[in-house]
């Protein structure tokens, strides 16, 4: 982290808006949806186990549809895309597609080549398939 960055770091958290810097970042700092993700619900259990794909928040202004997809993205390892109905169109919604997929892609390819060095430094013995 160079100077600058570390600048723009700071003057970012002093400037930010003050519900950006009281929103919550953890699950268990979420007050109200209860219902939704309650300890014992499925969407909290699926958040906690890194189980999601993709999700479309629907909603009023308000009702915390862009908090609760935030601290998913802390919570998980997902990414975080996010798109503005209003503003936006279809080809943001193209776009940002495509680049989800390519990370997706590019991804597999990262853990596809990480396996085959894993397996050349440490080869398996396989074991030979039986018939019953």
């Amino acid at each position: 982290m160079d100077l600058f960055e570390y600048m723009r770091n700071t003057n970012k958290e002093k400037e930010s808006p003050l519900a950006a810097r009281l929103r919550p970042s953890t699950l268990d700092e979420v007050v109200g949806q209860q219902h939704i993700i309650g300890k014992d619900k499925l969407l909290y259990r699926a958040i906690k186990a890194d189980k999601l794909s993709s999700l479309i928040f629907y909603g009023p202004p308000g009702t915390g549809k862009t908090t609760l997809a935030k601290v998913i993205a802390n919570t998980t390892q997902a990414e975080f895309t996010q798109i503005n109905a209003t503003i936006a169109g279809k080809k943001d919604m193209e776009i940002s597609a495509f680049l989800m997929n390519e990370r997706s892609r590019m991804l597999k390819e990262e853990q596809k080549v990480a396996g085959e060095t894993e397996n050349e430094r440490c080869p398996v013995k396989r074991r030979k398939k039986f018939q019953l």
